[in-house]
């Protein structure tokens, strides 16, 4: 197995740890404390990103010419970790704050 491939399990496989973490605990990595707003949010988008790079990664690049049905799961992989970035963006962005119901003097 060449080195690339060990350091693709590698990223991914902490990239998938670190979103189980905050879905389990709720607590980021301390270099994300500062940004992330939804910890929720940003796991999901952590498993879904290491899920699709992982597929890109072993499916596509790693495993020769991509064709058929392997090239198209392997960009379909690709999609799957852009999809996962776009949720860890979205955490880092506040929610929608819906309007309190006016409280009535009784």
């Amino acid at each position: 197995m060449n080195w690339l491939a060990v350091a693709g399990a590698l990223v991914f496989t902490v990239l998938g740890a670190l979103g189980v973490v905050t879905l389990t605990t709720g607590r980021v990595a301390p270099w994300g404390r500062g940004r992330v707003v939804r910890p929720r949010l940003w796991g999901y988008g952590s498993l879904v990103a290491a899920v699709g790079g992982a597929l890109f990664l072993f499916l596509g690049p790693l495993s020769g010419p991509p064709h058929g049905v392997r090239g198209a799961v392997a960009w379909g992989g690709w999609a799957v970790f852009m999809a996962g970035l776009i949720l860890q963006y979205l955490a880092q962005r506040p929610g929608r704050r819906t309007p309190r119901p006016a409280r009535t003097a009784s």
